[in-house]
């Protein structure tokens, strides 16, 4: 009776219409995103701001900058929180729930959020310390958001549009990106009109206002309030009915809690606590896990690590793109608070024209196309369009000169640079998030996905700061300040299309999940036994179980 009481409240969900609650709960989840890309991007907008406050030599008659190691701790502690996070609250929300944990991780993020605008000292090693202090711990929330937005969503959906569902979810990115940037610039544009102040060619010591110090804290603190505003409704949540049914044994629960939300013909059951018989609880470093599941793991993390060592380099040669096309001019040509509106308008437009886009375009055809299509045809374009700008990288750019970059042809380097966001957005940056949250028994799905997306931030730390390193210039004269040589930014990029071509063939581990149940693709239903169809890497299914006797 268990059984039957388990199927008939699984089979609901996946037949279930797409309901005014599905919304809901996009909306709900998506603003967790919403916020977590605002927080780990916004950062962006303003760390040339903080060089120029606390990092200032006169003696160098340059605009002041972070210190090489000052900046990798800015820009990479909540990477670092981030990962740290996704592993915890992935482990805790298999444990206690994902209705129990949902509400931590959103506490967690207003509280960093509101913190890293608080930072305090009275030296610019003590700002900094505080400020890497809580945007450890605000990463450490945006963490747990990961498999848990990413499970929930899966387990609400239906099986028809559970792709579009969750894929939606992860579109709140871009707005979140979009959002990062516009508020830069109505906080730098506001403050350079009450305090305008000449370019640092024109007088050193007056370009950055002292109500400079107010921007970048109001800008970081701004990331708190969609998080306060979807806190509420987060809490009113009903546990998923499918980590009751299948983690908890209580049908009966399930389907009240389904009930509450969801318009669906359903018989309560009586409530069932005992175990079912026979090895469908196997653990996660068990052995029935690594022949079931072992590739699939393996799949996907290695494309996440591989996707945002990519994804994340991508930023290194910003500066030549915005400076070639006249976005972003010569630091000394602009103030302090200017700067920070220039940085955030350039970053506006590349994610209002490639980013965003290829984010809806994935909702769109992911549950046409499948993902592992998609996720093949974004690595195999992140690849051409990386190869396309590096090999003829000096060609697209220019040469240096007085006023950045003559020559060249610039409008096809950033069509080519805005392709490669585009095809990240539409292919694995989205379906690397999507998979880990289908492919997963239910009591082991938080977990699984939390370490996905914890290999995803590694390779995100790789990326971001191991190539940032690898793209000085080879020419001392002529790397950032501070830094030491490296192998330039052409060699960097074709590292970099190497790592997408290897996202391309570890894809082939990865299943294709489109229109089927999360347990038809489990084998959750199967009574404990090996019947029915195994889930096969390389987008496919087989029927080469076979029943014990």
């Amino acid at each position: 009776m268990a059984r039957t009481g388990q199927l008939e409240v699984l089979n609901a969900l996946d037949k279930a219409k797409t309901q005014w609650y599905h919304f809901t709960a996009i909306i709900i989840s998506g603003m967790g995103f919403f916020t977590d890309a605002y927080d780990l991007f916004c950062i962006t907008t303003v760390t040339k701001l903080l060089g120029r406050l606390y990092y200032y030599d006169p003696t160098t008659g340059k605009p002041g900058s972070l210190p090489p190691n000052v900046s990798a701790a800015v820009n990479g502690v909540a990477l670092c929180g981030t990962l740290a996070g996704q592993l915890f609250f992935g482990w805790l929300g298999d444990k206690l729930g994902r209705k129990k944990v949902y509400g931590m991780t959103l506490i967690t993020m207003v509280g960093g959020a509101l913190a890293s605008g608080l930072s305090f000292g009275h030296t610019a090693k003590s700002v900094m310390t505080t400020l890497c202090f809580f945007r450890f711990w605000l990463g450490f929330g945006i963490g747990g958001d990961y498999p848990l937005s990413a499970t929930i969503m899966s387990e609400y959906a239906n099986k028809r549009t559970r792709g579009a569902f969750i894929a939606a979810v992860f579109a709140m990115q871009g707005f979140g990106i979009l959002s990062g940037g516009a508020v830069a610039i109505i906080v730098s544009t506001a403050f350079d009109r009450a305090f305008h102040r000449p370019t640092f060619e024109e007088n050193p010591g007056l370009s950055t206002a002292p109500q400079a110090d107010f921007v970048w804290r109001i800008i970081l603190m701004f990331g708190a309030i969609p998080a306060l505003v979807t806190y509420y409704w987060r809490l009113k949540m009903p546990e998923t009915a499918r980590y009751t049914a299948l983690v908890v044994k209580n049908t009966k629960l399930a389907a009240a809690d389904m009930a509450k939300v969801l318009q669906v013909d359903i018989e309560e059951q009586a409530p069932e606590t005992a175990k079912p018989a026979g090895n469908d609880q196997f653990g996660l470093f068990s052995r029935e896990f690594a022949r079931r599941h072992g590739l699939h793991l393996l799949g996907t993390t290695s494309t996440w690590f591989l996707l945002d060592i990519a994804f994340y380099s991508n930023n290194l040669f910003q500066k030549d793109i915005y400076t070639a096309v006249g976005w972003l001019p010569a630091a000394k040509k602009m103030n302090a608070i200017h700067e920070v509106y220039k940085v955030a308008r350039a970053q506006s437009l590349i994610a209002l024209c490639a980013t965003v886009p290829g984010y809806w375009f994935t909702v769109a055809f992911i549950d046409r196309i499948g993902r592992f299509a998609i996720q093949l045809m974004g690595f195999f374009f992140m690849t051409v369009f990386m190869f396309a700008l590096a090999i003829p990288y000096y060609h697209w750019r220019g040469e240096k000169c007085d006023s950045g970059y003559c020559g060249g042809q610039h409008t096809v380097f950033v069509i080519m640079y805005s392709l490669t966001f585009f095809f990240a957005n539409f292919g694995p940056n989205t379906t690397t998030f999507i998979v880990p949250a289908e492919v997963f028994p239910a009591r082991l799905r938080s977990t699984c996905h939390g370490i996905s997306a914890a290999a995803g931030k590694a390779g995100a730390i790789v990326g971001a700061f191991g190539f940032l390193y690898a793209a000085q210039s080879t020419h001392k004269n002529e790397t950032d300040t501070g830094y030491p040589t490296g192998i330039g930014i052409k060699k960097s990029l074709l590292l970099l299309a190497v790592t997408c071509a290897m996202g391309f063939f570890c894809t082939f581990l990865t299943p294709e999940t489109k229109g089927r149940s999360l347990e038809e693709i489990t084998g959750e239903n199967d009574d404990g036994q090996d019947e029915g169809q195994e889930l096969q890497s390389g987008g496919g299914f087989s029927s080469n179980r076979t029943t014990p006797a």
